[in-house]
């Protein structure tokens, strides 16, 4: 994983200490709120942990739901923070338990808002680590890189295998990321059980507001 300084590791604890609330839920592109702050999204296949790892990084047991029904985020769901910033939970694509054609408008309202937010500034797309990328994932990274929107993967569950297995999984998936022009290079890995690389994520989205001013 990228290396923070104690500064940087400090700043992305300040800034997740700070209180999150919900904002507002959005199930059309019509219906998504004005652009006012920095938007930081979490996307990624269904039951992958997205909210679960929204609740770690700001130390809430259940600001996002949380729920072992794969599909149960059905709206991009709009957190705000300190020093304006918005977390958003994207609904999660691939399986959810649900008809084809709710399944089918939730995979283009996630399209089309990845397409054209100009306030979104990083997507963190969350893969599974005792599973790694898989083919479900190629469309939307597909979509983030025809729409140079920078994005990240973020490893959830690494405390479900070994650590030779999770390092071998972080540098498989830097090989396959190095294809990809938009993607950010690195890869953290994370667990929201455990809370390991949870002050990692805090500080590199830290980091990049400090970028982005």
């Amino acid at each position: 994983m990228d290396e923070f300084s104690k500064a940087e590791l400090d700043a992305g604890r300040r800034l997740f200490a700070g209180s999150f609330d919900f904002l507002t839920a959005a199930s059309s592109v019509d219906s998504l709120p004005p652009m006012a702050a920095l938007e930081i999204a979490l996307a990624g296949r269904s039951n992958v942990g997205k909210s679960s790892l929204i609740n770690a990084l700001t130390g809430r047991k259940s600001l996002a739901r949380t729920s072992n029904t794969p599909g149960r985020t059905q709206e991009l769901i709009f957190f705000g923070g300190p020093e304006k910033l918005v977390l958003v939970d994207m609904p999660g694509y691939g399986y959810a338990a649900t008809t084809k054609s709710k399944v089918a408008a939730w995979t283009t309202l996630i399209h089309d808002y990845l397409r054209g937010r100009p306030t979104l500034a990083r997507v963190y797309v969350l893969i599974d680590a005792r599973h790694g990328l898989k083919d479900t994932d190629d469309a939307i990274l597909d979509t983030l890189g025809k729409a140079a929107v920078s994005h990240e993967i973020v490893l959830t569950k690494c405390d479900q295998i070994s650590a030779a297995e999770l390092e071998k999984r972080v540098e498989t998936t830097k090989a396959a990321m190095r294809k990809r022009p938009a993607a950010f290079p690195d890869v953290i890995a994370t667990s929201s059980r455990t809370g390991a690389g949870i002050d990692q994520l805090r500080a590199a989205i830290a980091r990049l507001m400090r970028e982005r001013g």
